[in-house]
């Protein structure tokens, strides 16, 4: 499996035969371009989680002639941005439904901020996760009326992803969250099945190095945290590795 960083939450997935695209609002590196320019491919899905600035972008309409399908979550319906997206190549899909196309399968969880979340499989078994934005939104300066909102709606969440089993999880270890960063990725570890852990939506922030409490609170993984559109690792045998 071939995962190359956008930006932000975006990236592009490549297996198999089989492009995926997830929450691309911008491409400074060109992937996706470059990708479609070439064109060795067959399918090309692209998925945007929910309609907030930083996960979807309009440039993606270029991609109309090459696409098999455009995965947007319910929520981008109600926008005047996607009225120039050909309405026939786009599936809108909710919170908790599945749905099943050429070569990929997907399922759908809520998110804790707007949107879903997507799970996806391949005609192959690969199994991928994108968090879209739902995380443990702990904010350090906010009431303790709404810290605790924000842990009830993530527990609530969480307890539909228990013993998720995939081999890539892309979830948000957001920077602004400052201590709280790593509240919602370390429950997630702990709750799921997943092989592997991508750190996204930290744009203007280092490298997440997990720390101690991470560390000795979950079990051990192997863990990217990219910081340049264009970035890229291949995931073998259970291992990220620059190839």
């Amino acid at each position: 499996m071939e995962i190359v960083y956008l930006l932000n939450s975006g990236f592009m997935v490549r297996e198999g035969n089989i492009l995926m695209v997830f929450d691309d609002y911008e491409d400074p590196a060109r992937v996706v371009d470059r990708a479609v320019d070439k064109g060795d491919f067959e399918k090309l899905y692209i998925f945007a989680s929910h309609a907030h600035f930083d996960h979807f972008g309009t440039h993606i309409r270029a991609y109309a002639k090459q696409i098999t399908r455009y995965i947007f979550s319910s929520d981008i319906k109600r926008t005047k941005r996607v009225k120039i997206f050909p309405a026939d190549d786009i599936t809108f899909i909710r919170k908790y439904s599945e749905w099943q196309g050429e070569g990929i399968k997907i399922w759908t969880y809520d998110s804790t901020d707007v949107g879903v979340s997507f799970l996806v499989e391949t005609e192959t078994g690969a199994r991928i996760f994108h968090a879209g934005d739902f995380n443990w939104w702990h904010w350090e300066g906010d009431t303790p009326e709404n810290k605790a909102l924000a842990k009830k709606v993530f527990d609530k969440q969480l307890k539909r992803m228990k013993g998720m089993d995939v081999d890539v999880a892309f979830f948000p270890v957001d920077g602004r969250l400052e201590s709280s960063q790593e509240m919602g990725v370390t429950e997630f570890v702990k709750k799921t099945d997943i092989k592997a852990l991508v750190a996204m939506h930290r744009v203007d922030y280092p490298a997440w190095i997990p720390s101690h409490k991470f560390q000795t609170e979950t079990r051990p993984l192997p863990i990217w945290s990219p910081t340049t559109p264009g970035e890229r690792r291949f995931l073998i045998d259970g291992s990220f590795t620059e190839k």
